[in-house]
């Protein structure tokens, strides 16, 4: 675009860098993201800059900086959570690891001048997410706020317009992260409106036309949002005759998923769409693959054998086409998407072969900038169906990610310290020997899971997870006890693949829940995965793990809670699935688990 940006964000490699610029896009202010290691003569001409977060320690030999000659250029700075420990270290204070990692809500008590908190109360709730924390401050800063866990949560100093803040106001779990990001944005940096959200369709619309190149676009679609509303907005840029979908049924789609695809399709005419049945070859390369990043790489490497090889069959060649997918900036920046970020799990749409078409100029992807609540306001923009454009969030490789395998047998396990917990909070308490994937601190966490069973309420069961996946850095993922056929501690991990059958098992035990769980409850849900593990009283013995979260993007997650008299019933409906033995209810946040196990 043309316009300059009055706002800077520095990307250091955080989950949620796009957030914080889409947040500030969304306060009517142009916004742009460079890297961290831009010249600071290109930010003198801007209204402000905003450092965001990133995975490293700022004390590390290796950690990425920011250029300081950023704090000559006379221009308001906001540093969050890295960023914060940034212009902390680079201007003579200390920053060290956490006594107590804080992932989660927390309440941030404000002091001092106002501000950047002007018209917040004296307690805030806030969301952090990280292991380090500033211990000493810089010549002329203060603090301006607190934790229970982090004396110094939030510094300034007021003369040269320099703020720092270790939890992310840019998340929707802090309560009043908006109204700190508009005191930056105008108070403090002067900056006026100028930028309108509802242009985006025709701005996007142009780019797919530049992008193609006059070529044509094979889209590999799903039935969710985000590919509909991709393959839509291609269609509508490039006209019917030029844009091909093509939906693969992989056999691990939920329970009659591919019929009700069809069915949307056809109710909205949408007719340019093949369907594959290519089940037997999914199940054939991962029967006997455990690791989740390796499920994702083989099922993103199929998708893209299958797309080739009916690409064949329809064209004389592939020179005239590009590979359409409806890839969200979630997925990228999870895959280690930006060049200082870690990669927490590889999406279907980000495996080597996808990247290297990606450099070939063979891809188009037209959501990559935007987040789930933004494609579905880009869907009713257009006028797609409620039936599609409102539909749950479900993971490209299906259920093959909330299927969790196991190569031999293991027992469950106690540690001195998480018995130690389970004391403090009078619950039983074991940990799981299987791992599930987790995003702590900007990083990927691939540790293990706890158990818990007791007469507790959710904040008391909210409370215990939080302390745990804090405290205990072989955890990343607590769950809670509804249901078991049998005396939990005899329960063991035992071998289990990716087989028909416990897909099959899977589906069903997702439909139920489905079936089971009102439509007023789901109102208050933003996504509810089903997961299989192969934990049980027998060799082979299930456990079902529900995990309702509440979110609007995705970046960030609570999850959510059941009403408990549901919730009992919806446990020994789930018991009565043979092979089933037991049911858990994740509490975990994202941070610090993942909203999908793998």
């Amino acid at each position: 675009m043309s316009k300059s940006a009055q706002i800077i964000v520095l990307d250091a490699g955080g989950q949620y860098c796009h957030l914080i610029a889409r947040r500030i896009r969304d306060l009517g202010v142009y916004t742009e993201i460079r890297r961290l290691d831009c010249d600071p003569d290109e930010l003198k001409n801007t209204k402000g800059i905003v450092l965001s977060g990133g995975p490293q320690s700022v004390y590390e030999s290796n950690a990425i900086m920011v250029n300081p000659k950023i704090f000559t250029c006379n221009v308001p700075i906001l540093g969050i959570c890295y960023g914060q420990q940034m212009i902390v270290y680079l201007l003579g204070g200390k920053v060290s690891q956490s006594r107590i990692r804080e992932y989660g809500s927390a309440d941030l008590f404000v002091q001092g001048e106002q501000n950047i908190f002007q018209g917040l109360r004296k307690k805030e709730r806030v969301w952090m997410s990280h292991g380090d924390a500033v211990d000493i401050l810089p010549e002329g800063f203060s603090i301006i706020g607190y934790t229970a866990d982090c004396p110094i949560a939030a510094i300034a100093n007021f003369s040269q317009k320099i703020y720092g803040l270790q939890f992310h106001p840019e998340v929707v779990h802090t309560v009043s992260g908006i109204r700190i990001l508009r005191n930056f944005i105008f108070s403090i940096c002067g900056c006026k409106q100028d930028w309108n959200p509802g242009e985006n369709v025709k701005i996007i619309e142009e780019k797919i036309k530049e992008q193609t190149n006059g070529r044509n676009v094979f889209f590999l679609i799903s039935g969710g949002v985000d590919s509909s509303v991709a393959f839509t907005l291609c269609t509508r840029a490039l006209g019917r005759e030029r844009v091909r979908g093509l939906y693969v049924d992989t056999g691990f789609m939920r329970k009659n998923e591919t019929k009700i695809v069809e069915q949307a399709f056809k109710e909205v005419g949408v007719d340019n769409v093949d369907v594959v049945d290519a089940q037997s070859i999914f199940f054939a390369q991962l029967e006997h693959v455990i690791d989740p990043e390796e499920k994702r790489k083989i099922i993103g490497d199929l998708f893209i054998n299958i797309q080739e090889k009916k690409l064949n069959e329809i064209t004389t060649g592939n020179d005239d086409w590009v590979l359409g997918q409806g890839t969200i900036y979630p997925d990228t920046i999870e895959s280690g998407g930006s060049k200082f970020s870690a990669l927490i799990k590889t999406h279907h749409n980000r495996v080597t072969r996808i990247q290297e078409m990606i450099g070939e100029g063979k891809i188009i992807e037209p959501l990559s900038e935007y987040y789930k609540d933004e494609v579905r306001e880009l869907g009713r923009s257009i006028r797609l169906p409620e039936s599609i454009v409102g539909r749950e969030p479900f993971p490209g490789p299906g259920l093959a990610v909330r299927c969790l395998c196991s190569i031999k047998h293991k027992s469950l396990e106690f540690t001195q310290h998480s018995q130690e917990i389970a004391r403090k909070y009078k619950v039983q308490s074991w940990i799981v020997p299987i791992e599930t994937v987790g995003v702590q601190g900007d990083g990927r966490s691939y540790a293990r899971l706890m158990v818990v069973s007791g007469n507790v309420c959710w904040g008391t069961l909210n409370e215990i997870s939080v302390e745990v996946t804090n405290s205990l850095p072989e955890i990343n993922r607590v769950a809670y006890l509804v249901a078991s056929k049998d005396f939990f501690p005899k329960f063991n991990v035992h071998p289990a693949r990716l087989t028909k059958d416990r897909i099959q098992l899977l589906q069903e035990a997702n439909d139920l829940v489905y079936q089971f769980v009102s439509e007023e409850q789901f109102k208050e849900i933003w996504q509810f995965p089903v997961i299989l593990v192969p934990l049980g009283a027998r060799n082979d013995g299930e456990t079902v793990a529900l995990r309702p979260v509440r979110s609007v993007d995705g970046m960030t997650a609570e999850f959510a809670q059941i009403e408990r008299s549901t919730l009992k019933i919806l446990g020994k409906k789930l018991l009565e699935l043979d092979g089933v033995d037991s049911v858990i209810y994740d509490i975990t946040h994202k941070p610090p688990g993942t909203i999908e196990w793998e």
